[in-house]
């Protein structure tokens, strides 16, 4: 796959979110993200322009050709990028479940 094994950001997993859905440009993106977070997290343009940037040198988005009228970057997820994203949600999900268990089930050290 490519990856390392350093966890995303939360503004890298909501970036590759976000193009899961299709392409999309910065705004949009720092948009939906703060819609899907439920106002939690907040991508700067700095942090967008930064981020984009790097995701495209590790191959996980790429920015379309024949950009809107306006001259917005279009950008796309890539066959990397979804694993990336896939394999990050499978881990939160098992990081969820393990703090659900404990929490929700009582779960204890004590043998």
């Amino acid at each position: 796959m490519g990856r390392d094994t350093e966890p995303l950001t939360e503004s890298y997993f909501y970036i590759l979110l976000c193009l899961y859905r299709g392409p999309s440009h910065g705004y949009g993106i720092m948009h939906d993200a703060l819609r899907l977070s439920r106002g939690h997290v907040h991508i700067g343009s700095g942090t967008m322009y930064g981020a984009t940037s790097n995701m495209m040198k590790k191959g996980w988005i790429q920015e379309l050709p024949g950009q809107d009228a306006d001259r917005r970057r279009l950008y796309t997820l890539t066959d990397e990028g979804r694993e990336v994203l896939l394999a990050e949600a499978d881990r939160l999900r098992h990081l969820a479940a393990a703090a659900e268990s404990i929490i929700e089930g009582g779960e204890t050290n004590e043998e």
